[in-house]
């Protein structure tokens, strides 16, 4: 049974490199969907579906934002709410402690209608803004880090080539 998982996670990740390198598309409209993928993978309240939407939008590589918000959207979740409550607290010049607890508080007796009261918002405000920013930073870093993947992909297989 070991051995068949095995085997799919194989093709799983043989699937990923064919679509992301050997796509007939430029390495920019590669890059650019990876590097949205990963922006709306961490943005909360958005994922898989909102990348390809954008990738057709934006006439970008669908399949390349797919993966990049699959990488992306449940894996750093954890890690990335209390880096958004540090980096929001922040450029709000607020104390991160208070936002964090706030949010503890929001989360332990939860209801929709508090959601819309100013306290709940002073304290959703620096999130927010902390996730748009590490979303941002993420989707520039995995454009770039992908750009570079592809262009240096495609070119050891012109070398091999000629």
């Amino acid at each position: 049974m070991r051995k068949k998982e095995g085997n799919k996670l194989q093709r799983f990740f043989k699937l990923i490199y064919l679509k992301l390198f050997r796509i007939n598309d430029t390495p920019q409209k590669i890059a650019l969907g990876f590097g949205l993928g990963v922006f709306l993978g961490i943005l909360p309240g958005t994922g898989p579906i909102a990348a390809l939407c954008c990738a057709f939008l934006f006439r970008l590589n669908r399949a390349a934002a797919f993966l990049g918000s699959l990488l992306t959207n449940t894996w750093l979740s954890i890690v990335t709410f209390v880096l958004s409550v540090k980096v929001g607290s922040f450029m709000m010049n607020m104390e991160w402690h208070k936002v964090y607890q706030g949010w503890l508080a929001i989360l332990k007796d939860f209801h929709w209608a508090n959601l819309f009261k100013l306290s709940v918002l002073e304290i959703a405000f620096p999130v927010l803004l902390g996730y748009f920013i590490i979303s941002l930073c993420a989707g520039i870093l995995g454009y770039i880090i992908s750009l570079i993947a592809v262009i240096q992909v495609r070119k050891s297989k012109e070398k091999k080539i000629c």
